[in-house]
């Protein structure tokens, strides 16, 4: 029985139609003939991920992102739907991470295997996890900043503006006075410190011997530590035994005795008593001179001639047989 010829073009473009399909497929990464499972995952954003990226574990592809779109009760979050081989197990509680898989920020789905005993069935949720590259990461970080810099440039410009109105030609001249003037100032300062220096270095050797002595008189202190608390000691017993004593009694006394030797004073002045008649008497005093000077003159005279006055014989007495 021979096949008609409309049926081998019915077949033939089924089949034609056939490999289309799985062509088309292939280039998405389906594998039509490979028995395959769904899961679902939610996240708050998915920057750079896009259906057919692939769905990898620990670096190695298992299936690829199906779909993506909008979680129907209008939160903004967005439903992935990805397609992997099913001979690979999944714990209920591993984690679907969209991440970069490499430098350029190519997005791909990692899955971030759990350590459950039960496995994800087709159709199942896993939880979702955006993880930004290091370029987002940076520029999340930066953007807080942006106006903060932008306000800063603004203000830099500002004051560029105003230092330019400053640094005109009036202004300008005094700020050259008064760097001239600062420089001064700093090669005084300079002087100043070499002087000083000269200084320290020329009386460095007295300085050393004056904080040698130092040192001695420190080191004698230390020394004689006992001795100097003896000598305290001794002085606060010494201001005990004065507080104690009759120090009152003792200065009456003494003011009385000055008390009597005034009036012995003041009797001789007024010619009381033998010492003050002599000292009052002029007659006296010059009959007392003039009888001095006459014993003067008798010792004088007996002096230069002792025999007036004395008869002395060596060998005796004359007349005696």
């Amino acid at each position: 029985m021979k096949i008609k010829k409309e049926i081998k073009l019915g077949i033939l473009f089924i089949t034609a139609l056939l490999l289309i399909i799985w062509g088309i497929n292939y280039l998405k990464g389906k594998d039509i003939f490979t028995r395959q499972i769904v899961f679902y995952a939610v996240y708050d954003e998915v920057s750079g991920l896009l259906a057919s990226n692939p769905v990898t574990v620990s670096g190695v592809k298992i299936g690829q992102v199906d779909q993506i779109r909008f979680m129907p009760d209008g939160s903004g979050r967005v439903l992935i739907r990805a397609v992997v081989d099913r001979q690979i197990k999944i714990p209920v509680n591993s984690a679907a991470y969209i991440a970069a898989s490499d430098i350029f920020g190519y997005k791909e789905l990692q899955i971030g295997l759990g350590d459950h005993h039960n496995y994800i069935k087709s159709g199942d949720t896993l939880k979702g996890i955006f993880k930004p590259s290091f370029a987002e990461a940076l520029a999340r970080q930066l953007e807080p900043m942006q106006d903060q810099a932008q306000s800063f440039i603004d203000r830099l410009d500002s004051i560029i503006t105003s230092v330019n109105s400053i640094l005109g030609p009036e202004n300008r001249l005094i700020i050259n006075e008064s760097i001239q003037s600062f420089q001064q100032s700093v090669h005084s300062i300079e002087n100043t410190a070499r002087i000083i220096d000269k200084t320290v270095e020329d009386e460095s050797a007295r300085l050393s011997h004056i904080f040698k002595m130092a040192e001695a008189i420190i080191s004698n202190i230390e020394n004689n530590n006992e001795s100097i608390d003896r000598i305290i000691k001794n002085f606060e017993g010494i201001s005990d035994t004065l507080a104690s004593e009759e120090v009152g009694s003792t200065i009456a006394n003494a003011a009385e005795a000055l008390e009597s030797l005034n009036t012995i004073v003041k009797k001789i002045e007024r010619g009381e008593g033998s010492a003050g008649l002599l000292l009052n008497d002029d007659e006296l005093y010059d009959k007392l001179k003039g009888s001095s000077e006459q014993l003067e003159l008798l010792l004088e005279d007996i002096k230069n001639n002792p025999q007036r006055y004395f008869n002395i014989s060596v060998f005796g007495r004359q007349g005696r047989n």
